[in-house]
């Protein structure tokens, strides 16, 4: 357009118009705009006192909450009529008060959990599901505690209902089974009731544990606790229903072990969480790469790569690493399972 209005006067607007391919019409408005043209107020405008009643209504306690179709169709059945729907909408639109038109609490923004573990017994996550008991609406709660470095089950606990008095328990004497020194370790957990409450916070406080929340609402800011209850759940012989405590006992006990002792942890190298947990992991790192050793030299075309390399879990556990992080992680292929 501008080029256009710089040659013009060389060549002739006609001319410049058509080398340039732009509408002689649009170039006639793009030097003269019109002004723009004033409404004025219609005669059937409601009068400012009329608006102000209007408004008033609106913002008025009964009201407050209400579409203005809804105002306009209650006030018909009393046998009111103020202003049409499209009025009581222009008059919010005055006010910019298309939405919610009471005060509404703002709440802080929540502060995102960014926690790292270098090592076992430095940061545990923990929850409670809840295991189908006999009959409709019946259930128990199963408490686990995980260190997320090794993926190890610390402790857990069965029982008839969330408390935080078991809560308390369960994570005391987790703390001194694993003999966890003081300003050591940080718990994190979700916004439950139990995780939240006065004693668990007070008990972890005493022993020199941080404790850490997720936001609200936010099930990946506990993801490592979330993948633990989705590998019990999903277990073969996790049945629908478990017939009593004790029998949901039977199913916890030899299945927790299996998970600490013999599950080859996708997130650990397919290493077994207690080789990591209690510092052996080496030795099978060792012997592993033996065995890839051997298999190289006795078919050495079978690895297009070279000579195979054993993987190895990684050095740091995040929840909620920073970005840079997480790109790193996801390249590596560190998965949860």
């Amino acid at each position: 357009m501008s080029a256009a209005l710089a040659i013009a006067p060389q060549v002739g607007l006609a001319a410049a118009c058509t080398a340039l391919d732009v509408a002689r019409a649009t170039l006639y408005r793009h030097r003269q705009p019109r002004a723009p043209r004033s409404r004025r107020a219609s005669s059937r405008a409601l009068g400012e006192d009329e608006r102000a009643q209007v408004r008033e209504l609106l913002y008025s306690e009964r009201f407050r909450d209400a579409s203005p179709r809804q105002v306009y169709a209650a006030l018909l059945d009393e046998g009111v009529y103020v202003a049409s729907v499209a009025t009581m909408y222009r008059v919010l639109r005055d006010d910019d008060a298309v939405h919610e038109r009471r005060r509404v609490v703002n709440h802080p923004a929540w502060p995102k959990p960014e926690l790292v573990a270098r090592g076992p017994n430095e940061v545990w996550s923990w929850d409670i599901t809840k295991l189908k008991g006999p009959t409709k609406g019946v259930f128990f709660a199963l408490y686990v505690v995980l260190d997320i470095y090794s993926r190890y089950v610390v402790g857990w606990l069965l029982a008839q209902s969330e408390t935080a008095g078991l809560a308390e328990r369960l994570l005391a004497e987790t703390i001194e089974k694993e003999g966890v020194a003081r300003d050591h370790l940080t718990i994190h957990s979700d916004r439950g009731a139990p995780m939240k409450s006065r004693t668990v916070a007070e008990m972890l406080a005493d022993l020199g544990v941080d404790r850490s929340l997720s936001r609200p609402k936010t099930s990946n800011d506990n993801p490592f606790s979330e993948a633990q209850f989705r590998t019990v759940k999903y277990c073969p012989d996790f049945p629908k229903r478990f017939g009593s405590m004790e029998d949901a006992r039977g199913f916890c006990q030899p299945f927790f072990r299996w998970y600490n002792e013999e599950h080859h942890h996708s997130g650990i190298a397919l290493l077994t969480p207690s080789s990591v947990h209690h510092g052996i992991a080496e030795a099978t790192l060792v012997q592993r790469q033996a065995v890839l050793q051997k298999a190289y030299e006795a078919h050495p075309e079978r690895f297009i790569k070279g000579p195979p390399v054993v993987s190895r879990p990684p050095a740091e556990v995040w929840i909620n690493p920073p970005p840079a992080t997480a790109s790193a992680i996801a390249a590596s292929g560190n998965s949860d399972g």
